[in-house]
């Protein structure tokens, strides 16, 4: 076949160019330490390549998402830790101010320091992230949570919602609560039932909050869970005895009797301490149908002849109601032992209502803590990820650089080789030989 010398250079040329374009390639190869450079390198790598990029990246943002969810959450955490430690400072109040030695002026100071004290409660309840948004107003978060109309009467704006973040690719987690839920939702009493003085006892029996011995008998549709102990003091007689009746207050019928209510002297005999029992006792009950209601409650000290004490289902009562009420009643207890007794019942409620507002704080604490280690092990996990999706994308781009650099060696010597062959073959001419 004849080969023109045309044909020659040309073919001579391109191989060299094609070594040439080799060897860059490989030397850009190795200066990246990347094997597939563009798509057309391997088609099948870079496409799984840009999946698994784009996993990575996804899981990345998933990362930052847990890193705003945790200042939220940490933010949202120091606020109830504050509020835990205001309720903790009202309740070493209450208990110092049922000192029976102090004067009213003490018990006015005291009642100064719980005012200081509700006002930091109203600042907490309404603290912000920084940012300007309210930490404790639902999906509100711009609307100011809490506002007081009269003191211990505060109004929630916010809603029951939380904000949510998503920190992996099926979890959202709430990095706020509702402020209803935190301040607002605090059973009264034993979070059953709540004991209450009458307003016009004039002796110095002392109610308990109660327990509940049978939690299905108190919630028995029959129950009618409002009621009042009546008591009599029958002061003809030595010494004086001291009786009480148990009233149905929503049938208006005695349930010692089965009757309606009637004066005293009554059939149960009162003991300072005893247990007042809400089922029939027979004897002295004289009530033909038995009832138990599952509860119990104390009266301690000597009431005197007409004073009441009312049971009543817990309710929900905020944080603001419960501590105005605790400095109403310590600012204007005037002294004296019905005043000093007045005094020690407010107080007793007003205990029992703190305590469950601390257990509600540090349960929600709790879910808070739980949360946040939630997100750790969110955050934890997406780093394995993103080292699975790194090695991932290391085998399917990265070079081999010993494969690389043994194949650029060759390179240049197949490029030497064919840059020399060249050299010898356009020299080969007809002409060198005449």
């Amino acid at each position: 076949m004849r080969v023109s010398t045309t044909t020659v250079f040309e073919q001579g040329i391109f191989n060299i160019q094609r070594a040439q374009a080799q060897l860059v390639k490989q030397q850009e190869q190795v200066s990246t330490g990347r094997r597939v450079l563009s798509p057309a390198d391997d088609p099948v790598a870079a496409a799984r390549a840009l999946e698994v990029a784009q996993s990575r990246d996804i899981t990345a943002q998933y990362q930052r998402n847990g890193d705003s969810a945790n200042a939220a959450i940490g933010l949202e955490e120091n606020a109830l830790t504050r509020y835990t430690a205001l309720l903790q400072d009202i309740r070493t109040l209450a208990v110092n101010a049922g000192d029976g030695a102090l004067t009213p002026t003490d018990l006015k100071s005291i009642a100064t320091e719980l005012r200081g004290r509700y006002a930091e409660l109203l600042g907490v309840a309404n603290s912000t992230d920084g940012n300007g948004l309210y930490l404790f107003s639902g999906y509100q978060g711009s609307t100011q949570p809490f506002t007081e109309n009269a003191p211990g009467a505060v109004t929630y704006n916010g809603d029951q919602g939380q904000r949510l973040i998503q920190i992996g690719a099926t979890r959202q987690v709430a990095v706020s609560d509702a402020g209803s839920d935190v301040f607002q939702r605090i059973r009264t009493g034993n979070t059953v039932f709540e004991t209450s003085a009458g307003n016009a006892n004039t002796g110095t029996g002392i109610v308990s909050k109660g327990i509940v011995r049978d939690r299905a008998a108190w919630d028995a549709a029959t129950n009618p869970q409002n009621f009042q102990v009546r008591f009599f003091v029958d002061s003809t007689t030595v010494p004086p005895q001291t009786t009480y009746d148990i009233v149905d207050t929503v049938n208006n019928v005695s349930l010692t009797t089965g009757a309606a209510p009637a004066a005293g002297p009554y059939l149960r005999t009162y003991q300072s301490g005893g247990t007042i029992s809400f089922a029939r006792q027979a004897p002295p009950d004289t009530n033909a149908t038995a009832f138990d209601y599952g509860i119990e409650m104390t009266v301690t000290g000597q009431p005197a002849n007409g004073d009441t004490y009312t049971v009543a289902p817990s309710a929900n009562q905020d944080i603001f109601a419960t501590v105005n009420d605790l400095i109403n009643a310590v600012e204007t207890s005037g002294g004296g032992a019905t005043a000093n007794t007045a005094l020690a019942n407010s107080l007793n409620t007003a205990l029992n209502n703190i305590d469950n507002a601390i257990d509600g704080s540090l349960t929600i604490t709790a879910s808070v803590g739980a949360r946040s280690k939630e997100i750790e092990t969110a955050q934890s996990n997406a780093d394995d990820l993103k080292l699975q999706y790194d090695t991932t994308l290391s085998g399917l781009t990265n070079l081999d650089y010993a494969k690389a650099i043994s194949e650029l060696t060759f390179n240049q010597v197949t490029l030497q080789a064919a840059q020399q062959s060249f050299v010898r073959i356009q020299n080969l001419s007809l002409f060198n030989f005449l």
